[in-house]
């Protein structure tokens, strides 16, 4: 029975190692399961949205104008997790903010850019304040730094 125990112990170190890295972190790849029910639509466009946003703000703190790679549109098509939720005029109201700080993102130069940014991130942390407050953690890593 020690025994047992002891191999049980030894796998779940051993798992437990295999997802830190190098630096004691967690690790987070496409490949890591994020959501064993699987992903829904919304999800995952939520995912590539933090990736679009991380790529645009670098740009911007490069002083050059930040040009996105995302179809905003699809906020308002995706299938959601919870699909309740997206019918709702206020997750729409959300949305159409949303889409409407990235129309203004695309339009700005690289002057205007870290102030509409800024708004397009604003958009994001209101809507999940009042929907799925999990990323707002996240989201707050697409704050500028020094503007």
């Amino acid at each position: 029975m020690k025994t047992l125990y002891t191999v049980a112990f030894l796998i779940f170190i051993s798992c437990l190692v295999s997802c830190l890295n190098d630096s004691g972190k967690k690790e987070c790849s496409a490949s890591t399961i994020i959501n064993p029910n699987g992903d829904s639509e919304l999800a995952l466009l939520m995912r590539a949205m933090f990736d679009d946003s991380m790529q645009m703000k670098k740009s911007i703190e490069a002083g050059k104008k930040p040009v996105s790679q995302i179809n905003y549109e699809e906020l308002f098509t995706a299938e959601a997790t919870v699909p309740e939720k997206m019918s709702t005029a206020e997750y729409k109201a959300f949305a159409k903010v949303h889409f409407a700080k990235m129309a203004e993102l695309s339009k700005a130069n690289s002057e205007e850019a870290p102030k509409m940014y800024t708004q397009m991130v604003e958009s994001c942390m209101g809507c999940h304040h009042s929907f799925c407050p999990g990323p707002i953690v996240r989201i707050k890593k697409l704050y500028l730094d020094g503007f």
